[in-house]
């Protein structure tokens, strides 16, 4: 063999694909597809420098087509991969000191290989191509978890998560509120658009704070009796009519019902804690009706714009009239009354 040909073969020795092997912990060859790729051509290896060492991995935007055995890594405690082209959850098995985990927007179909993870705390799968929850049943103390804008139409196989706290399904194709008995530690719960029809199975959900189901198909505010924690609710861009159900939510902080087929400001006079209410684009057109909101003395902000009595030209006066501490209506914020003596 040539000399040229041993320092070539001495160099191909030195830097590892990931995909196969484990070298002196600094560079490996990553898997990455440009805008050039040709699907009909194997793929070079790029090198990247991975430290093993590190505690804290991010490699966003880097269009990395795979992660088969990233075992290496067994000191990381949080890796990030974001919006890359990886397809499949593999080669991670042996990263049990991971606690924070980052897939979000990748071309991911199936969870999967999470098993091992004992210790993730947050889990962000959100933006793939995922049909059905399923393989977390051992990530015990997971405390957060993302699938937002998947292809999910079922919530299950969560009953083992009872630490968590947080739980983000929005934009995927969900149709019922269920199989979510056993979170009872759950604070934050977002269902914003999908296909929900109906507020229910949410009793056992007593820590919860914040309710986000905006742009699904709710017709009725319901089923919130035991949610007497929460502080905010965000239930904008459905079908309801009637702003009820809320008289066991007394820290109401926040009430979003903007963009319904609502008539009248009701049955809030008693949540003495709103400092939001935005009713935007619905249909009050009475300002006998809008009166009831001086009762709400801790309100700082309202959102009435788009509704009929918005077209009246004195509409951010008779606001102010009405209620005097109000610092935002709308998107403007109020010009407050000058201290200055002359």
């Amino acid at each position: 063999m040539s000399e040229e040909g041993k320092a070539d073969e001495e160099k191909s020795e030195n830097i590892f694909d990931p995909n196969t092997f484990k070298n002196d912990g600094k560079t490996y060859l990553i898997l990455k597809k440009y805008e050039s790729y040709d699907d009909n051509k194997d793929v070079d290896p790029e090198p990247v420098v991975l430290d093993t060492e590190t505690e804290e991995l991010y490699l966003d935007h880097a269009r990395v087509l795979t992660i088969k055995n990233f075992n290496v890594l067994t000191k990381t405690e949080t890796l990030s991969l974001r919006n890359n082209l990886i397809s499949k959850i593999e080669g991670i098995s042996q990263l049990s000191t991971l606690t924070s985990l980052e897939l979000y927007d990748n071309q991911i179909t199936k969870i999967e290989n999470l098993d091992s993870l004992v210790n993730l705390s947050i889990l962000d799968l959100s933006f793939n191509r995922i049909q059905v929850i399923e393989g977390l049943d051992r990530l015990c103390n997971l405390t957060q978890l993302y699938l937002v804008n998947n292809r999910i139409d079922k919530i299950q196989n969560l009953s083992g998560l009872v630490n968590l706290t947080s739980l983000e399904l929005g934009d995927n194709h969900i149709r019922k509120i269920e199989n979510l008995d056993n979170l009872t530690n759950l604070t934050n719960l977002y269902l914003g658009k999908n296909k929900i029809n109906k507020l229910e199975n949410l009793t056992n959900l007593k820590k919860l704070e914040l309710l986000d189901v905006q742009s699904n198909r709710i017709v009725k505010m319901e089923g919130l009796e035991e949610l007497t924690s929460l502080l905010q609710l965000y239930i904008s861009h459905n079908g309801i009519e009637t702003i009820e159900g809320l008289d066991k939510n007394l820290l109401l902080n926040t009430l979003d019902v903007a963009g319904n087929k609502i008539k009248r400001i009701e049955n809030i006079v008693h949540l003495s804690n709103l400092e939001e209410f935005w009713a935007n684009d619905n249909k009050i057109d009475d300002w006998h009706n809008v009166q009831v909101i001086e009762q709400l003395k801790n309100l700082t902000t309202i959102y009435l714009e788009r509704n009929p009595v918005a077209s009246d030209p004195m509409y951010r006066k008779k606001l102010t009239l009405i209620v005097p501490f109000i610092q935002q209506i709308d998107a403007t914020l109020v010009a407050l009354p000058s201290l200055h003596n002359p």
